[in-house]
């Protein structure tokens, strides 16, 4: 079949799309690096503290961006089939998940907090500890309103319109850099500053995406928010994307906080030359991100409308795409590391480390990253979910955590011992996931 056949988008609808996405992931690790060299004038240990925090907030953040996915990909079938009125069924069904999710979070977090830290990463300094607690309370308190901006961006990215989830991050990470600043360096505030802004930003975006979302101009839209519908079939729906993503989600996010606690066990060093490792890597991952996101509404709505070629096709576009993209951010990371990372302030100790960890991420990244971490977003766009629960819990304690432990822990090569690990959680994770979307026959699966 011709490509012209299979074309279900226009290219300006692709562009439209993914621009925008780009333009929202680049300000998100921006700002996440910001408040990182913000936060390193206070010194290594508030740093450490904060990079242990976004371990486990990464953990229950990924629970929320399961139930976003799982509503994104109803509603985008749903859309490919034509059927609006069950897409907006189920955006309304995602927001009631997401929000009594968040809540008992929540809770939970509060009642346990420090005792939760200790258990977790009992080996750190009591400095790093209580820099930790502190910024704990206050993301603890912005999980609900998270929850609430993750489902409204899925919904939103459904529609093709990232434009709306751009201009709110933007406002979100501008308020949250000028707290930063105004707490951080006006009232040395230091760990809770950082806390307080990211409280506010979230509560603010919140607020802006709720009535964007609930009017009845755009095609997916919430009608009577604060009345109770709890629609049995379509909330059925989504768990059985959202529940094997979640778990997937968060038992590898759990695995991560175990080699994490490896790690906090080699030293205040190795805790903040990994906390920057993670943020300049996320920028040479960003073509990959936005690529997944977008796929979930390309794929999702092909599938909807049971145009599996069109879906192959885009799918095939798409990873090519990203490994275009990826060579050039990859390629600039690795030659400015040693650059970049004098502005974490770290010791001599840590920014060594830092810049040999950096540079062996980047090239594996470039190499196996997209195999890895794109394609299964394709895979769940298809609404098979569950498989790539079971190669990624599998791969992540198999691989990362043993060769994280064998290697890093009782070999002693540190932190990039544990960075092995991880490679070989990619390599494992990029050959089951590639055969299974490119080769295997998932198109006989339909979920709505």
């Amino acid at each position: 079949m011709k490509n012209n056949q299979l074309a279900t988008f226009s290219s300006r609808y692709i562009w439209m799309l993914i621009i925008p996405l780009f333009i929202e992931q680049v300000l998100s690790v921006t700002i996440g690096m910001a408040d990182t060299i913000m936060v390193a004038s206070v010194g290594e240990e508030a740093v450490s503290g904060i990079a242990l925090v976004d371990s486990i907030s990464i953990l229950l953040i990924q629970l929320f961006s399961s139930f976003a996915t799982g509503g994104a990909v109803i509603a985008s079938q749903y859309l490919g089939k034509k059927e609006v009125d069950k897409a907006k069924k189920s955006a309304k069904a995602l927001m009631e998940i997401t929000i009594l999710v968040s809540l008992v979070i929540l809770v939970i977090g509060l009642v346990g907090n420090k005792r939760l830290l200790r258990l977790i990463f009992g080996n750190i300094t009591q400095g790093v500890l209580n820099n930790a607690d502190t910024y704990f309370i206050f993301i603890l308190i912005s999980y609900p309103f998270l929850g609430i901006i993750n489902s409204a961006n899925a919904l939103f990215r459904s529609m093709g319109k990232s434009t709306i989830t751009m201009v709110v991050s933007l406002i979100i990470n501008v308020i949250n850099i000028a707290g930063n600043a105004i707490l951080i360096f006006g009232f040395n505030m230091g760990t809770a500053g950082a806390g307080i802004a990211s409280l506010v930003s979230r509560v603010v975006g919140a607020v802006i995406l709720l009535v964007v979302l609930c009017n009845n101009k755009h095609e997916i839209h919430i009608e009577r928010f604060f009345h109770l519908e709890w629609n049995h079939n379509i909330v059925s729906k989504i768990v059985n994307i959202a529940v094997p993503s979640g778990i997937e989600g968060s038992i590898f996010q759990l695995g991560k906080i175990m080699v994490q606690a490896f790690i906090a066990g080699f030293g205040t060093a190795s805790i903040a030359a990994n906390a920057t490792v993670n943020n300049i890597c996320g920028f040479s991952n960003i073509p990959g991100v936005v690529i997944g996101l977008a796929s979930i509404t390309i794929i999702g709505q092909c599938c909807g409308a049971r145009r599996f070629d069109s879906a192959m096709y885009y799918a095939k576009r798409l990873l090519l795409g990203t490994y275009l993209v990826m060579a050039i951010t990859c390629s600039f990371f690795y030659f400015t590391t040693p650059m970049l990372v004098q502005f974490y302030n770290l010791s001599l100790e840590g920014s060594t480390l830092a810049v040999s960890a950096n540079r062996a991420c980047l090239l594996w990244t470039l190499a196996i990253w997209p195999l890895a971490f794109t394609v299964p977003n394709f895979i769940k766009a298809t609404g098979d979910a569950k498989y790539t629960m079971v190669i990624s819990i599998s791969s992540m304690w198999i691989f990362r955590i043993f060769f994280s432990y064998l290697l890093g822990v009782k070999l002693g090569y540190g932190l990039m011992g544990v960075m092995y690990g991880m490679f070989f959680d990619w390599i494992c994770r990029a050959i089951f996931f590639t055969y299974h979307f490119f080769v295997s026959h998932w198109q006989k699966r339909e979920i709505v």
